[in-house]
């Protein structure tokens, strides 16, 4: 016991250090001009996208998940990608001006950004999360995730050793070396801490909600992806198989559920056996799903980026080499539905849909189910059918004919790269976009006047007395002329009063 609380205490420590040292750090780097903050980004992508292979192999090995090749990819987005994307823009001084407006903006930044990094791409994430705070003149303090930290903090000094031999000043890039939850909680209620890049589960990012702190979550990605009847299958079928295999489905974005329209379901089902797939049957089927939610609602942590043959081994299936991905047909959905749940493992489920009216009820359920305000698929050659699903379904990014894996972080889109997809107030977030350096930045205006205005001194202002004919004059005419009709007249003076009024008044305006 006294060992596990002076390891608490230690990181906690070490926490306290290393946000102090960040927070100084970042006061020089406030000074630096745009020129050198460029240096020292690209720098820093430079030695992170030399190291992609390396590090993808040490990812690997620490967390058992995904595939080296992939993990290469996802660090050569996080680093060259997210530079090219970013390395033009203006986060120094002035960065804007309109002279017709006279308005000027000033970009200034948020100060040291506290990074939550998950399991599942803790390279990748870690270079993305460095380069955007670099840019934009923060400073970084990285709390890796306890399955990942050995990985993570060599990420972090790749990008520390080349950022100050670049002339960053030390201590701008810190992580944490203890897995400890109360250290990382901790740092995001730090004083010195100014914003929060929350990526991992459900949990970790509402406590990022609930620090006091302004805060970039994300949440679940429970993504459906809709084969259309007028889509080019044989193509649709190998993107959705290669994005599902993409890492053994780690990134947030991959497609967890396939809907068919009925016309071309049984040439779906050739296409996917013909991709790797093992269609299970209903015994195989029954085991599967006590692999995937051993405890009701509940995805099993141990399926997790995993190979088809390691599940198998839990399902006691028997497959070869060529087997890339489980699909199982399903008609349910719902928490005590395996199959509907995000698996993030090459793991199917399969809905056939009797219309786009169906399919259309079938992607908002299991949006809803946990993936609400993430992002949605749909192969189609019908762009009416793409728009139109664009508008009604509650995500924000809907990716047509493409790896939703890869094309969700701006790999095969013209979306920003990013490590981090918001999910706007769909899933609880505070934007839907993906986050770049943009986010990092508080922009200050200047406004000169450009308009003259007259301020009334107070009483100056008379108001003019009402055109209309009181109430009280109103009535007695109208009683003068109810009384020269003679007795046989049967009318409320009230009311036509009232009526006379009102005519008054419309013709007055």
């Amino acid at each position: 016991m006294s060992l596990l609380v002076d390891r608490d205490l230690l990181a906690l420590q070490e926490m306290r250090q290393v946000v102090g040292k960040a927070k100084e750090a970042q006061q020089r780097y406030m000074s630096f001009s745009q020129e050198q903050v460029d240096q020292i980004v690209k720098a820093v992508a430079e030695a992170a996208y030399e190291k992609s292979y390396e590090l993808a192999v040490m990812a690997v090995e620490e967390t058992g998940m995904g595939v080296a090749e992939h993990k290469k990819i996802k660090n050569e987005v996080g680093s060259r990608a997210v530079y090219e994307s970013i390395k033009n823009e203006k986060t120094v001084g002035i960065i804007n001006e309109d002279r017709e407006k006279k308005l000027v903006e000033i970009a200034a930044p948020f100060g040291v950004v506290a990074a939550i990094i998950p399991t599942t791409n803790p390279t990748s994430t870690a270079f993305f999360k460095t380069l955007i705070s670099l840019k934009t003149r923060n400073a970084i303090v990285v709390s890796p995730h306890p399955y990942a930290v050995k990985c993570t903090m060599e990420a972090l000094k790749v990008c520390e050793q080349a950022a100050t031999a670049a002339g960053a000043p030390e201590g701008l890039i810190g992580c944490l070396s203890y897995a400890s939850m109360e250290a990382t909680q901790s740092l995001m209620t730090h004083k010195d801490v100014n914003v929060i890049l929350a990526t991992g589960g459900g949990g970790l990012v509402k406590a990022a909600y609930s620090s006091g702190k302004p805060a970039y979550g994300v949440g679940p990605g429970n993504v459906p992806v809709y084969i259309e009847k007028t889509a080019k299958v044989e193509k649709a079928v190998s993107m959705i198989v290669d994005s599902k295999s993409f890492d053994y489905g780690t990134i947030c974005a991959t497609e967890q559920a396939i809907i068919v329209d009925k016309q071309i379901s049984s040439a779906v089902r050739r296409e996917l056996q013909a991709n790797g797939a093992y269609l299970l049957n209903q015994e195989e089927k029954a085991r599967m799903e006590k692999v995937i939610s051993p405890v009701p609602g509940k995805v099993n942590p141990k399926i997790v980026g995993r190979s088809p043959a390691f599940i198998a081994g839990l399902a006691g299936l028997t497959i070869d080499d060529s087997i890339r991905i489980f699909v199982a047909e399903e008609t349910e959905i719902g928490k005590d539905v395996p199959f509907s749940l995000e698996k993030l493992s090459p793991i199917f489920a399969l809905y056939t849909a009797e219309d786009e009216r169906h399919a259309k009820q079938l992607c908002s359920r299991l949006l809803d189910l946990g993936g609400r305000g993430h992002s949605l698929s749909i192969h189609t050659e019908d762009d009416r059918v793409a728009r139109e699903f664009a508008l009604d379904m509650p995500v924000s990014r809907i990716l047509v004919n493409t790896l939703s894996s890869v094309g969700a972080v701006g790999g095969t889109t013209g979306l920003a790269p990013s490590l981090t997809l918001g999910c706007g107030t769909f899933g609880g977030n505070i934007t839907s976009d993906n986050i770049t350096a943009r986010h990092l930045l508080n922009i200050k205006r200047m406004a000169y006047g450009i308009k003259e205005v007259d301020i009334p001194r107070k009483g100056s202002i008379q108001v003019p007395s009402s055109p209309l004919v009181e109430n009280k004059e109103t009535d007695e005419i109208v009683r003068s002329v109810i009384a020269a009709m003679g007795k046989s007249a049967q009318v409320d003076v009230k009311e036509v009063s009232q009526l006379v009024s009102k005519v008054i008044e419309q013709y007055s305006k």
